[in-house]
């Protein structure tokens, strides 16, 4: 099967994680799909082929005769999508040689349009996927997933000469917390890639610092008749507390190395209130900065309303990578020569938001991310080139094959 086959259908089974959930996987319909890949896997002929009790999925591509010495590649791709939008029912629609125009999808009247979405006009011509507008497509990251396989399938029935290769798929990488259960030892390899970037061509090996702020706000709440000077109004704290964070640093207002404060929760009513934000920054003094005025304004607040009016939750997330990517140069020169070699650019950017990787460079293995081709990801518009995702997995392909250091 080809990388859109795989896609098409991987598509079709339910993987949604869970955010509220603190088990990994968060959801178990997660191991239908990892059931699927180790059956796969085995078929294609790779060896060590295992799914975890956390529902990560390894395998082993042994190296042709000759190249055993080569230090170990590894490929890594999730195989859970975003709980921000619905991603079960998933109806795949195809729009052979695509004009380049407005796509009506069917499901909700919803239009996909080159107005929002720029990058259309470059896929007039091809082979387009949308969603049918009432899930997600899934193609974060499954995408990522169907281009390792056909990678994978390319390499064993070409017969090329390669090193050794490892793979896995894991779960939970929407909620940040999946990685955490990722076997580096045991994975094998001595550096590796996470393909689970968008648009064909890109290149990261930055990526923003992140944490997760909790603000809960305790009142006081009396008969708003006989409220004068007693009444503390939760919600009107929280209110205060988010008026005075700079209201242009949002994701609205900021691209490229432009940090954000991101509220994502809210909820209160007179006794009790609570935000929650993300905050991101790609340099590690201004992240830093970002989280001391957090906590600056929350003194500022108890102050003025007294002790325990303000209770400031910071939750690391993860850091940038550039810094644990730097020392290994070759990663992003093989990576480079690889999308070159399958007919097509590569071109730097930073990730306005993490991988696995970012993760997985803290835990000890080097990891940029590779393209996927896919784009709006997380939503009912996202979309995909067939054409993209047959040129991504060439990449990896030409990657798995390229001499190593």
């Amino acid at each position: 099967m080809n990388a859109t086959e795989r896609f098409l259908r991987y598509a079709a089974v339910h993987t949604r994680s869970d955010p509220t959930s603190s088990s990994t996987p968060s959801t178990d319909c997660q191991f239908s799909l990892a059931r699927l890949l180790a059956e796969e896997l085995t078929a294609l002929g790779l060896t060590d082929v295992r799914v975890t009790d956390n529902c990560f999925v390894y395998a082993s591509l042994p190296a042709t005769p000759g190249l055993e010495g080569q230090p170990c590649l590894g490929l890594i791709a999730h195989m859970d999508t975003a709980p921000d939008y619905p991603g079960e029912g998933v109806k795949p629609q195809l729009h052979p040689d695509y004009d380049g125009g407005e796509i009506i999808l069917p499901a909700t009247g919803a239009v996909l349009s080159p107005a929002r979405f720029p990058d259309l006009c470059g896929m007039k011509g091809k082979t387009l996927i949308t969603t049918d507008g009432s899930t997600l497509l899934g193609a974060d990251d499954k995408a990522g997933v169907a281009e390792i396989m056909a990678a994978l399938e390319r390499v064993i029935v070409s017969g090329r000469p390669h090193g050794p290769a490892a793979v896995a798929f894991a779960p939970d990488e929407e909620t940040g917390l999946g990685i955490a259960g990722f076997d580096v030892a045991g994975f094998g390899a001595a550096y590796a890639y996470t393909v689970d970037g968008g648009e064909l061509g890109e290149l990261s090996y930055e990526n923003f610092n992140a944490c997760e702020a909790t603000l809960d706000f305790r009142g006081v709440n009396v008969h708003p008749g006989s409220a004068k000077d007693t009444m503390v109004n939760a919600s009107l704290l929280a209110m205060e507390y988010n008026a005075m964070l700079p209201d242009t640093e949002t994701p609205r207002h900021t691209e490229g190395y432009e940090g954000f404060y991101h509220l994502e929760e809210m909820a209160g009513d007179v006794a009790h209130a609570r935000l929650v934000y993300i905050v991101r920054d790609h340099d590690a003094a201004r992240f830093e900065a970002r989280r001391e005025q957090l906590r600056h304004i929350a003194e500022a607040m108890n102050d003025r309303w007294g002790e325990g009016a303000v209770t400031l939750t910071l939750r690391e997330q993860y850091r940038n990578m550039k810094e644990k990517i730097a020392p290994y140069p070759f990663l992003i020169e093989n990576a480079r020569a690889a999308m070159r070699a399958a007919g097509f650019e590569p071109f730097d950017a930073a990730v306005r938001g993490g991988t696995d990787g970012a993760q997985l460079c803290y835990m000890g293995l080097p990891c940029p991310n590779l393209c996927t081709g896919g784009h709006a990801f997380h939503g009912p518009f996202e979309h995909i080139a067939a054409e993209d995702m047959e040129l991504c997995a060439r990449m990896l392909e030409e990657l798995i094959c390229l001499p190593r250091e």
